[in-house]
């Protein structure tokens, strides 16, 4: 879903965006201004690219092996249900943007003075890759904690099989509340830890060394494709990782029989459906998953980048 893919890209994307104003001499911008614009171009990504998300938890909840494309899936959705089921769900993502920020940062400064280690010449603390990889994982886990109600209404409307049955956002909470109970909102979390922690363990195991492998940027240009290509690269690596966690999740998720459950713990999922409908089975999604983050990692980047340089001309001091 909207997920630690992007909510991590997101804040990594922007993070080192900052970094490289501050080393071509420009103005720090305040937190706030780099909260806020990295929200707004988190939430633009969201509302360009998620019917990808919406193709992705279909062909993750189909279970068998028949083979469909994202074209296809897409025309099928209009044809058949209009034109706005290809948004159907989008308000949890956009809801979740400005807690999940607010916990990444926060997680983030928690966790990474506890590995990282004292410089014994200039006394300041260091994270070294292990502790970055380490932090990550930790903060992915904390992420996933508050994100999980979100994500379970998500999946409950996109899923076809539920298009009669929820209204819109607020009538699939009340619903789930009262006919499931209210942990029902944090069935999947289990999963949904894995999928982060599994992400967040590749990308931070990844990203030190693209950027040492990809050549040095001269230029701003330069230096927002060495970052975009870094993101990218680093971010597949981590899909390819944690779609299994991924599918798992939306089928726990989505499962409204509490009694006898056909999908309980994570790896025990991940046996089931490996058993009954192959390994492929496992990656359903992947490829909408990475597409998005190409397109996506872009729209971050220049929003971002817009949105500070006006923060910077017009109320920086000159």
């Amino acid at each position: 879903g909207i997920n630690a893919e992007y909510g991590d890209r997101i804040f990594h994307l922007t993070w080192a965006q900052s970094k490289m104003a501050k080393s071509q001499g420009k103005t720090p911008i305040p937190f706030y201004v780099s909260f806020m614009a990295g929200g707004i171009a988190g939430i633009t990504e969201i509302c360009i690219t998620y019917p990808l998300d919406v193709v992705k938890t279909r062909f993750q909840l189909k279970v068998g092996s028949e083979k469909v494309s994202i074209l296809s899936t897409m025309g099928e959705i209009v044809k058949k249900e209009g034109f706005t089921r290809l948004y159907r769900g989008i308000l949890p993502p956009i809801l979740m943007e400005a807690p999940k920020r607010a916990v990444k940062f926060a997680a983030n400064d928690f966790y990474s003075p506890l590995f990282s280690s004292t410089d014994s010449k200039t006394g300041k603390l260091l994270l070294n890759q292990s502790g970055a990889i380490a932090a990550g994982v930790c903060a992915g886990c904390t992420e996933a904690v508050v994100i999980v109600p979100f994500e379970l209404i998500k999946i409950r409307l996109q899923a076809k099989e539920n298009a009669g049955l929820y209204r819109n956002t607020f009538d699939c909470l009340s619903k789930v509340v009262r006919n499931e109970g209210l942990l029902a909102l944090y069935t999947g979390l289990e999963a949904t830890v894995w999928r982060h922690a599994i992400w967040n363990g590749g990308y931070f195991g990844l990203i030190y060394y693209v950027r040492k492998a990809l050549p040095e940027a001269k230029t701003k240009e330069g230096d927002l494709l060495r970052n975009f290509s870094a993101g990218a690269l680093t971010g597949t690596f981590g899909t390819m990782l944690n779609t299994p966690s991924d599918v798992v999740k939306s089928r726990i998720q989505n499962q409204t029989d509490k009694v006898n459950p056909k999908y309980g713990w994570h790896w025990g999922s991940i046996a089931t459906i490996a058993r009954e409908e192959g390994f492929s089975a496992l990656y359903k999604g992947f490829l909408p998953k990475v597409l998005r983050l190409g397109p996506g990692g872009g729209i971050i980047l220049v929003v971002y980048e817009v949105i500070t340089e006006m923060y910077r001309k017009s109320l920086l001091p000159k």
